[in-house]
């Protein structure tokens, strides 16, 4: 039996993105969203909240998205959990870069936010199964 999506924590520095995103993960997931808006409130969050998945944004200022990962891979109580790149950047080799440094799957921006619960769910289904 695989472990059960309910609590996501969302790394996005676009605040309309990051809503419309909450929202429709929130409505069609359903599932509890957790809003960060850089990589270091991730980093911050995370072990307070211990989400089962973070979806995290690739292209954000200060801190990307593949640095916020390493470091999250750094701290004991983070490493294991599941993350999902959000990106523009989403091409093949792209997607296996971020494999490779450890996400478990890749969104496109822009997503269509009626079917993103379903994508989310899809990626975490391959993983979990």
């Amino acid at each position: 039996m695989s472990k059960q999506l309910q609590t996501i924590m969302l790394v996005e520095d676009e605040p309309d993105i990051l809503e419309v995103a909450r929202l429709a993960l929130e409505a069609t997931g359903p599932f509890t969203i957790h809003p960060c808006n850089s990589g270091q409130k991730a980093i911050d969050t995370a072990p307070v909240v211990k989400p089962d998945l973070i979806i995290l944004d690739m292209m954000m200022p200060g801190m990307d998205g593949l640095t916020t990962l390493a470091l999250l891979r750094q701290n004991v109580e983070l490493k294991s959990i599941p993350v999902i790149f959000m990106t523009a950047k989403a091409q093949t080799n792209e997607m296996k870069h971020y494999i490779e440094r450890g996400a478990i799957g890749a969104i496109s921006k822009p997503f269509d936010p009626m079917h993103l619960a379903e994508e989310v769910r899809q990626i975490w289904n391959k993983e979990h199964d």
